[in-house]
């Protein structure tokens, strides 16, 4: 099976594992995990605030609330859609706190990405016209699938949409992308 080369996904069975573990408090499980999940939760949480600060604080944020819940999860095969779902619901709670969403120019968005160790230059290149081209609606249909490894059903069910309105934002956003970089 052929990995998505944006992200590097892990399997379900071992990031159960690796919430099980932070559970029982082993050493260094809550290092894997978060090494697991940054780059996902980063970058869905930046597709909803817009805001590299404020999806730096979600990403952490979530980590802790993973922490905290970690004992009362159950394993259902789809840890990472219960991750992600933290996430979506720290950014609400963000946005209810905040009231605002900031945009940022061209160049914030190149340095932002310029500061991530963990993104080689192309995929901060794809992520940043991801950001920049499509709408909110396709941006999160793209991040959740292509950087948070989740199946279009998961995605639909996850916001409470029909499995064809996501793939069709999909779709869409996809046909922006490939017009955008072929223009380039």
């Amino acid at each position: 099976m052929e990995q998505n080369k944006y992200y590097n996904k892990i399997k379900p069975r071992r990031l159960e594992k690796l919430i099980a573990d932070v559970a029982e408090g082993q050493a260094g499980a809550l290092e894997q995990l978060y090494d697991s999940i940054k780059t996902p939760v980063y970058s869905y949480a930046l597709s909803l605030t817009k805001n590299a600060f404020d999806a730096e604080d979600v990403t952490h944020d979530c980590v802790v609330k993973v922490y905290q819940s970690s004992a009362t999860y159950k394993a259902n095969g789809k840890p990472m859609a219960w991750i992600l779902t933290i996430a979506k619901n720290l950014c609400y709670t963000k946005f209810n706190a905040a009231k605002k969403v900031v945009d940022l120019s061209e160049e914030d968005w190149q340095n932002m990405f310029a500061s991530r160790s963990d993104m080689d230059a192309e995929d901060r290149l794809v992520v940043s016209a991801c950001l920049q081209i499509l709408s909110d609606e396709e941006r999160q249909a793209v991040v959740l699938h292509a950087v948070g490894g989740l199946k279009h059903r998961e995605i639909a069910k996850m916001t409470d949409l029909p499995l064809s309105t996501v793939l069709s934002r999909y779709n869409r956003a996809l046909d922006k992308l490939k017009k955008a970089l072929a223009k380039e």
